[in-house]
């Protein structure tokens, strides 16, 4: 299978994953096929990256996301390995911005 079917097939199990929550997903190059889009839109104030991969290379990744991002965007990293849950891969100052506006001290 080659990467970029790969990538399609984990931004779709996101997409249906974010569903389950409620969120209005879909893949972002789904209708536009832009470079630089979101690879799940649906979600307002974030530019997700998904990652479905056994090995990722973190600081790269977040790197695309932030350059990819929209002005007012928080770049977030999305990535889930074979048999693991999914994780959220954010910045400290975005996740404390974030977490204070929630009403966190």
């Amino acid at each position: 299978m080659n990467s970029r079917d790969k990538g399609k097939r984990g931004e779709l199990e996101l997409s249906k994953k974010l569903k389950e929550y409620g969120y209005d997903t879909r893949r972002g190059q789904q209708f536009s096929g832009a470079n630089g889009d979101a690879d799940v839109v649906g979600i307002s104030g974030l530019h997700i990256e998904c990652k479905r991969t056994e090995t990722l290379r973190l600081y790269d990744a977040m790197a695309q996301a932030i350059s990819d991002a929209k002005d007012g965007a928080i770049p977030v990293v999305m990535h889930r390995k074979n048999h693991c849950e999914w994780l959220v891969i954010i910045r400290l100052d975005d996740f404390i911005a974030m977490y204070r506006e929630a009403g966190g001290n």
